[in-house]
């Protein structure tokens, strides 16, 4: 095979991969609310001090989420957790919380 000929086979092959990025698909609400299960209780059910937020509306729970992230709601932990989920992320876990 000559030089061009191999040359332009490799542009074939990798041009692809290049042009065409990858895409992830996005966690259900199910998964993503298992994170949230260790202080919330499973399925959102507390069992201590931590508030219940199994039946909340989505609503609720995406404004908290997003006051939470945004630092217009003061938090020692929820504030770092909301900054790790994107607006499709919380109201996913809107979703499966407010048993929609």
């Amino acid at each position: 095979m000559k030089p061009r000929n191999s040359w332009m086979l490799a542009v074939l092959v990798v041009m692809p991969l290049v042009v065409v990025p990858a895409k992830a698909e996005m966690a259900s609400g199910a998964v993503l609310a298992s994170t949230c299960y260790s202080c919330h209780g499973t399925g959102g059910k507390s069992a201590g001090d931590m508030p219940t937020i199994a039946g909340k509306s989505d609503k609720f729970i995406v404004n908290k989420l997003k006051s939470f992230r945004s630092g217009k709601l003061p938090s020692t932990v929820m504030g770092r957790i909301a900054k790790g989920f994107t607006d499709a992320e919380m109201a996913a876990l809107a979703t499966f919380f407010s048993g929609k």
